[in-house]
């Protein structure tokens, strides 16, 4: 059996001091892993503190004793400075998400008393800001990225459903991947959500089209797939075994090259996509917040500065220059031509531009 979000130990960090601070990140992250922390993130998490602690060593600071503010505050000012290998600098949310680690580990060096005060305490964490997603697929673009997959095959049949399961629940890549077939309710067209992000379960609903493309992949692809094994996983890999987040990625980012889409994105573009014609749609936003699993409403509320058209549709019912016919019965009101050249009243417009000759005449004849 796979045991779906049972975690696995860390091996520890060899050949280390054992009151080092590498070491005391092997206990920190027992201790987290102990507290029911999502497997998936404590790897991230481990990796990064790891690289804080050789960081520290390299300058001599080996123990926890040796962190104080001035050592948080210069590993602060490296990320900020860190490039990535496209040459681009980390950007806010990475530098927070890093510094976040280094902090949580830092209140628990002060928890456990392995340091007099904690040494992060008053650390200023940068500014996020907001950033937009940076893309969402249309309605059509969509089905063209949902036909791509050769449906005849074994293969084909299961990358359309998993497709069809992403536009329908917007689920991330790794909750899918983790998706079991103890999850799954056809009947009631329900899908579990176990172990998301932040170690939160939820229930998302699973729209009928999605579930006529499970139901045909259950009978005709699986069985095939799981012919020598089977340890429950709802979605396999051609050799039966649960299929890895990159590769699920790729496989997605390949079918949306492959639909001609010029959009940037993979998994997650149709997890943005589907909060936001829904949002687009009528939905109330706290739906979508349940839907999405964002345990902060303020999360969701991204969704509703790209909901474009909603806002075209206030904009030209509200706007009295967004309509060219508002326009042409607003002249037509007052007496002017339904046709005819622009008529520029500020002085500064018309400052380096040739006025029309019939107004030019006027013009003449007023400044008489």
């Amino acid at each position: 059996m796979r045991g779906r979000g049972r975690r696995k130990p860390y091996e520890p960090i060899e050949g280390v001091d054992p009151e080092s601070i590498l070491a005391q990140i092997d206990r920190h992250i027992r201790w987290l892993e102990a507290r029911q922390y999502a497997e998936s993130g404590l790897r991230t998490r481990r990796r990064e503190l790891i690289r804080f602690g050789r960081w520290c060593a390299e300058r001599g600071v080996e123990r926890p004793a040796d962190l104080n503010r001035t050592v948080i505050e210069l590993f602060q000012r490296v990320l900020s400075r860190r490039v990535k290998a496209d040459g681009l600098p980390l950007s806010p949310k990475t530098q927070w998400l890093k510094l976040s680690y280094v902090a949580t580990f830092c209140k628990w060096l002060a928890r456990e008393r392995l340091v007099l005060y904690d040494p992060a305490g008053e650390l200023e964490m940068p500014r996020q800001g907001v950033s937009l997603p940076r893309a969402v697929l249309s309605e059509e673009e969509v089905e063209r990225i949902l036909a791509v997959p050769e449906t005849g095959t074994v293969l084909g049949l299961r990358d359309r459903a998993m497709l069809e399961t992403f536009y329908s629940t917007a689920i991330r890549r790794s909750e899918l991947v983790r998706l079991g077939l103890c999850d799954l309710d056809l009947g009631r067209g329900v899908l579990a959500v176990r172990h998301g992000k932040g170690n939160r379960d939820r229930f998302v609903p699973l729209g009928e089209r999605a579930g006529a493309w499970i139901r045909r992949y259950l009978e005709e692809s699986r069985p095939r797939l799981a012919a020598y094994r089977d340890d429950g996983t709802l979605f396999l890999s051609a050799d039966g075994t649960a299929l890895a987040p990159n590769w699920v990625g790729e496989m997605v980012r390949k079918a949306i090259e492959a639909a001609g889409v010029k959009k940037p994105g993979g998994c997650h573009l149709f997890r943005h996509t589907a909060a936001t014609l829904m949002l687009e749609g009528g939905a109330d936003i706290r739906f979508i917040q349940q839907l999405l699993g964002h345990a902060k409403l303020e999360t969701t509320q991204i969704y509703t500065r790209v909901s474009l058209e909603q806002l075209k549709a206030v904009h030209q019912a509200t706007h009295p220059g967004a309509r060219l016919e508002h326009q042409k019965a607003h002249r037509e009101a007052a007496g002017a031509p339904a046709s005819g050249p622009r008529i520029l009243l500020d002085e500064e417009e018309l400052d380096g531009e040739e006025l029309p000759r019939s107004l030019a005449a006027g013009a003449q004849e007023g400044s008489g």
